[in-house]
Formats: structure tokens, C-alpha cells, sequence
């Protein structure tokens, strides 16, 4: 018989050991999906309260780099994450009164939107310079989800996270979809920027028509931004105005400061009142007009003697008339409104809100979301009704376009008050239900794009903060702090002159929506020649 040796190194050698690959695959396989999560939250830090606009761009570049030659269900499950990741965060007031289901199942819907955009960004990442045709399909998913569902829900544009950035004049070239588009162009330009140098770097050869266009696609947004800024302007064209803005605060946030109706008108009254005394001693110049924010009356004035006779009071004390926000029920419908209140004649000129908020004002699916809970329908017990015509306030000359709260995020809500004469736009808003949460701060930024879209003054009056008075070129020149009584007097300039962006309404977003379908039916032409190539 014999006996075979075996050595200790060859036993150590023969015995099995843990399978580390397949772990080591997973976790490079997980590395795309982190990083599509991390640069959604990147992109959401770019956004107010903060003044990181620029890293809207390294967040794009990392999307760029994870969706590039993806097959089409790995770019939706990627795309859906950076969704996450973006709108999670961002969104996340909209459960501050009302717990976090409604915000979860808002978040999960609009990430869908995301993640289709993030397969049609990865379809055209195979042609030659697409980070012209993935920027274009981004603009085409933002403008489907301006208008569905629900007639849209347009928070989180690009564009209204670039308040404080370079690319903020292209808002007048063509609104938020060319500047959304170049702060996205730009971004992927950057991504194909880097991956030519590392690829160049490796292979010693330079692909030079690629590298042309990434640097163009960096380059091009960046010198239009700066040959834009002679459109930005806070010249005044058609004189000024004094123009005051109240925020009379409310006696506690959240939902159920509505039940103190009578408390939240009281206030705006005594702070208009406060303001009256100051102009009598000369510490303010007189205000032209008065501007109070939209709920400063939830008891109708037009059915309520008590209010009819509180604000009647406040406008001849201050002297000028006043815009109060009101909830008014007129023929059976509950309405939205901004009325102009004369010290003399009394209500003059009203607003009716067009763009009414989906389950804050009206509540779709009723029925079916009664079976789910209850609570939720008692919430919007009676639906508002929508207006038909844009608000514009004729002050003695002087136009006001009306935007009432949500609607400032829609570009038609704003642009049709400016073509149909206003000299300079009010966004009468009530944020009280939001706490003090970021929600705020993001609305103001968009009345901030607004004002350089259209080149007009913006004011915003708020129940609860942060009320200010914004020049035609986007600086913020006064502001209040959040849940604090105050007031704003300041001279604006009046401008009727209308900006590129104005003149074109909606066509830039029809533009960029054809290139991004023209980019999309190449990618697919070409994936379906070459599936029929490896056929034959």
C-alpha cells in the first residue's frame, strides 16, 4: 500500500474558501444604482434655501455617466432612483400637515417621470453629441410633467434652482425650458468632457470631432448666459411705484389656522394699520397701493359684514387701495380671489385663481380616495372653482399681473398676465400651512426667475414669510422673516417692454420637445437596423 504525503501549503490550497467574486460583482453592480441615488440628492442641495446652483452640473455629469449605454429597464430603474433622490428631499413639506403618506405617493408618481426620462436619455447616449439630444429629452419630461397628471405638477424644474446662477439670463432668452436646458446641457457636457480625457488618456488617441462637441456643450450655454445679460434690466420704462406688502402672520401655522379666519383677517388689518401711522409720520413714503397675500381674508367680505367692514376700514386708513386675498362663494362656486379694495367705492376689480392645487383646493379621485381614508376628504371638503381670465389690476394707470401662489410655478399662468398689460406681477401666496419648511424658499425663487423671465418687478405678499419685493432683474431687495408681522414699502419701476421669452410664449419648450423626439426616433431607428444586421 502506499501512502501519499500531502504538504500543508497544498492542504491550505485544496481546502474551499468563500466565493468573494459573485459579493465583489454585486457590489460593483450596486455602484451605478448609489450613485444614481447620490447625485438625485446633489441636484436637490443645488436648490433654495442654499445657493449651490452649480452643482446642478457635477449632478448631471454623474447622471450622465450612469445612463450612458444602458439598456432600456436598467435606465428606468436608475433614472427612478436619481428620482428619489432629487424629489424626496425636495418635496418632502408637502407632507408637513398632512403625514407622509400623501408626500410618498406624490414623490413615487413624479419619480416615473424621471425614470422615463432616464431611459430616453440612455436610448440617445449612443449617438454622436448626445448631450445635446439627453438635455433635450429631459426639457421633454419636464414639459409632460407641467401638465399631468392633475393639469401638472411643475415643481422642480431645473430652471428654479438657478436663482442665484450664471445662467440666470437665458430665463429671458426663452423662460425655464432654455434655461433648464443649458444648465442640463452643460452638465452632460461636462460628463462627455471628462470620459474623452480619461478614454484619450488611455488609448493615446483623440477623438476630435467628440471632443469639439463636449467642449460646446459646456462651452455654448456658459458665453449665452453672458451675451443674454443685456436683456436683464431694472431700468423703468413707464415711471415707478410705491408699492407696499403686508404679512400680517397668523396665530399658529398649519391647517388648522383656517378655524381662526376671523384672527388671520385681524391681523393684516392691524398691519396695514401700522403702516397707515407710519406714512403719517413720515417714516414711509405713501404707498401707491397696498398688497396683502392670498387667504388674508377667508371670511368672505362679500357675504360677512364684519369683514366687509374690517377691510373697508384698513384701505381708508392707509389712504390707496388694496389687494386682499379672499375665499368668496358666488353662484354656488368657492372661489379663490384677489379683490381690489377702493377706500371709496369698496371692491372694484377681482381675480379669480386659475390654477387651482390638486388636493389643497380640489381633490381628484374623491370617491376612490374616501375608501382609503376618510380623513383625507374631509380635508378639501368643498372644491374650488377655476378662473377664466388673467388678473390684471388697473391702479390708476398702473397694471399689476396677478399669479396667485401655486400658479407662479406655470409658465403660461405667469406670461399671459404680462402680454395682456402688466407692468409688474404679484404673487399673493399663503405658505402657512408648510411651517418652516424649505417650501418657501423655493417659491420665492421661482417669483425671482420670474422676474427676469419677463423683466418686470415681482412682489411676493405672504401670510407667514417670506414676503419681498423683487427687481426686474431677479435681486431680492427686501424680505421679511418667516412668521413675523411686517411690512415692505418700496419704489419699483413700471416696464412694458417684453422680453424674448415673453414674445415666445411657449415655442422654445416645442422646440426642444422636437429635438428631443427627433434624438429619441434616431436611437431607435439605429437600434432597430442593428438588431436586424445581427440578425442577418
Amino acid at each position: 500500500m502506499t501512502v501519499t504525503a500531502t504538504s500543508v501549503d497544498e492542504s491550505d490550497r485544496l481546502r474551499p474558501r468563500p466565493a468573494s467574486g459573485p459579493w465583489r460583482a454585486r457590489l460593483v453592480r450596486l455602484v451605478p444604482a448609489a450613485a444614481a441615488a447620490l447625485s438625485g440628492v446633489l441636484l436637490y442641495v443645488s436648490f433654495p434655501p442654499r445657493a449651490l446652483w452649480w452643482l446642478a452640473l457635477p449632478a448631471f455629469a454623474v447622471l450622465g455617466w450612469v445612463l450612458r449605454g444602458r439598456g432600456w429597464k436598467a435606465a428606468l430603474g436608475l433614472g427612478y432612483l436619481f428620482g428619489l433622490g432629487f424629489l424626496l428631499p425636495l418635496l418632502v413639506w408637502t407632507g408637513v400637515e398632512v403625514g407622509a403618506g400623501p408626500w410618498l405617493a406624490l414623490v413615487a408618481v413624479e419619480a416615473v417621470f424621471v425614470a422615463l426620462v432616464g431611459a430616453g436619455i440612455a436610448a440617445v447616449s449612443r449617438l454622436p453629441a448626445w448631450p445635446l439630444w439627453a438635455a433635450a429629452v429631459w426639457i421633454a419630461g419636464e414639459a409632460v410633467r407641467a401638465r399631468v397628471p392633475f393639469r401638472g405638477f411643475p415643481w422642480g424644474k431645473i430652471a428654479f434652482g438657478q436663482a442665484d446662477g450664471v445662467f440666470l439670463p437665458l430665463a429671458a432668452v426663452g423662460g425655464t425650458p432654455v434655461l433648464g436646458f443649458a444648465v442640463v446641457l452643460c452638465g452632460f457636457g461636462l460628463c462627455e468632457t471628462v470620459r474623452l480625457a480619461v478614454e484619450g488618456r488611455r488609448t493615446r488617441a483623440v477623438r476630435r470631432p467628440a471632443a469639439a462637441v463636449a467642449l460646446l456643450s459646456v462651452a455654448v450655454p456658459v458665453v449665452g448666459a453672458v451675451a443674454a445679460r443685456p436683456l436683464v434690466s431694472d431700468k423703468a420704462e413707464n415711471g415707478t411705484a410705491t408699492v407696499a406688502v403686508i404679512q400680517g402672520n397668523v396665530p399658529r401655522s398649519g391647517l388648522e389656522f383656517n378655524a381662526q379666519r376671523r384672527a388671520v383677517l385681524d391681523y393684516h388689518a392691524r398691519e396695514t394699520a401700522r403702516l397707515a401711522e407710519a406714512v403719517k409720520a413720515g417714516k414711509v413714503p405713501r404707498p401707491d397701493f397696498v398688497l396683502w397675500p392670498e387667504n388674508s381674508s377667508d371670511v368672505d367680505p362679500f357675504a360677512n359684514a364684519d369683514a366687509r367692514a374690517v377691510i373697508n376700514r384698513a384701505a381708508r386708513e392707509v389712504g390707496v387701495p388694496v389687494s386682499v386675498g379672499a375665499v368668496v362663494e358666488r353662484d354656488g362656486k368657492l372661489l379663490n380671489e384677489q379683490v381690489l379694495w377702493d377706500p371709496v367705492q369698496g371692491p372694484v376689480q377681482t381675480y379669480d385663481k386659475r390654477q387651482v392645487q390638486p388636493f389643497g383646493e380640489y381633490l381628484p379621485l374623491r370617491s376612490l380616495l374616501g375608501l382609503i381614508n376618510k380623513n383625507w376628504t374631509t380635508m378639501v371638503r368643498q372644491d374650488f372653482s377655476r378662473g377664466t381670465k388673467p388678473g390684471v389690476f388697473d391702479v390708476e394707470g398702473t397694471k399689476i399681473g396677478l399669479a396667485t401662489c401655486y400658479e407662479a410655478a406655470f409658465d403660461w399662468a405667469v406670461r399671459d398676465t404680462v402680454t395682456d398689460g402688466a407692468q409688474m406681477i404679484s404673487v399673493p401666496s399663503n405658505n402657512a400651512t408648510f411651517d418652516r419648511s424649505e417650501m418657501t424658499y423655493q417659491q420665492l425663487a421661482m417669483s425671482r426667475i420670474r422676474a427676469v423671465e419677463h423683466s418686470r418687478t415681482v412682489t411676493v405678499p405672504v401670510t407667514s414669510g417670506v414676503s419681498a419685493v423683487i427687481m426686474p432683474d431677479g435681486r431680492i431687495t427686501q424680505k421679511t422673516g418667516m412668521f413675523v408681522p411686517a411690512y415692505l414699502v418700496q419704489k419699483v419701476p413700471l416696464r412694458s417692454s417684453k422680453t424674448p421669452a415673453t414674445e415666445l410664449g411657449v415655442l422654445p419648450e416645442i422646440a426642444l420637445v422636437l429635438v428631443a423626439a427627433g434624438g429619441l426616433g434616431w436611437a431607435v431607428g439605429a437600434g432597430l437596423r442593428g438588431r436586424r444586421a445581427g440578425e442577418a
